[in-house]
């Protein structure tokens, strides 16, 4: 384990493609496994009319009204995916899920350029709608859907809590919501930074396009977490957030720090014997209430 910590001080911020393959290597032989928790996994599921409207679903053998989360992989926008069959990202994710007693479901959603904003949050809002559909069909409670995204992907979950794109009227149908170094503040980037690949150049929109009002006054719970080693301009999209939690109703969003952890290596580690996020996420969706179903 001390070589695990050790490793990623090493590597320290620099959120570069020998950053990433390094730490890959650092977790793929302590993956976690759909087998290894006896997991029953139906793969490939379209909740959309997009080749990558694809989703896969995580259960125990018997399950029955239990808790789901719903995993959005980040990957700048232009990449990343849930993973295959056999791969050990994002597997990890439903097999953790399974293991804490829910429903695991991960999921892919259309990437730029070709699918600019607010792609994202619709297609999360659509796979929303898909599991209080039919989720239930695979022992989970349609009421309680909590969504966790990392990185683009937690972008994608603020969008549909605020309702980029989505439905006029419509309301997300979550019941909680877990953003893993999340980017929500577009102001803190520079004039041509990468992500207007997918937002667009027009900074006159930034406003517009960011959620830090909406994550500063949700109405379900939530929990933001951050790494010692994310790059610096996630910290200062979690500060925005917090000054906003505080201003509008006093108190600071709950936030969960990972000592030693880098962008990816806090997803990555989810399940393994070197976890230190998964108990405090599973504890706090185990708070929600169950529906009377």
């Amino acid at each position: 384990m001390t070589e695990v910590w050790k490793k990623l001080r090493e590597l320290g911020d620099t959120f570069t493609l020998a950053e990433i393959t390094a730490t890959r290597e650092l977790f793929v032989p302590r993956a976690l496994s759909p087998q290894a928790v006896n997991a029953r996994v139906t793969r490939y599921i379209l909740y959309g009319p997009d080749p990558r409207h694809r989703l896969d679903v995580f259960a125990p053998p018997s399950a029955s009204n239990l808790p789901v989360v719903l995993f959005v992989h980040g990957g700048g926008y232009v990449g990343g995916d849930k993973g295959g069959e056999g791969d050990p990202f994002f597997n990890n994710v439903g097999a953790w899920a399974v293991r804490s007693g829910f429903i695991g479901v991960t999921m892919t959603y259309r990437l730029a350029p070709a699918n600019k904003w607010p792609a994202g949050s619709q297609d999360v809002d659509l796979a929303l709608s898909w599991l209080r559909a039919q989720i239930a069909r695979h022992g989970g409670d349609p009421a309680r859907i909590v969504l966790m995204g990392h990185s683009a992907g937690a972008a994608h979950v603020a969008g549909c809590l605020a309702r980029h794109g989505c439905a006029p009227g419509s309301s997300a149908p979550a019941a909680a919501a877990i953003l893993v170094s999340g980017i929500y503040a577009l102001d803190v980037y520079p004039d041509g930074y990468d992500y207007q690949v997918y937002y667009g150049a027009d900074r006159s929109l930034d406003a517009q396009r960011s959620t830090v009002e909406t994550l500063a006054t949700l109405a379900i719970p939530s929990l933001f977490t951050i790494c010692q080693f994310d790059p610096g301009p996630f910290h200062h999209h979690l500060a925005a957030v917090f000054a906003a939690r505080v201003k509008a109703v006093g108190r600071s969003p709950a936030v969960l720090w990972q000592r030693g952890h880098n962008h990816v290596s806090v997803v990555m580690q989810i399940g393994s014997e070197v976890d230190t996020a998964g108990n405090e996420l599973a504890e706090f969706i185990r708070q929600l209430e169950p529906s009377a179903l």
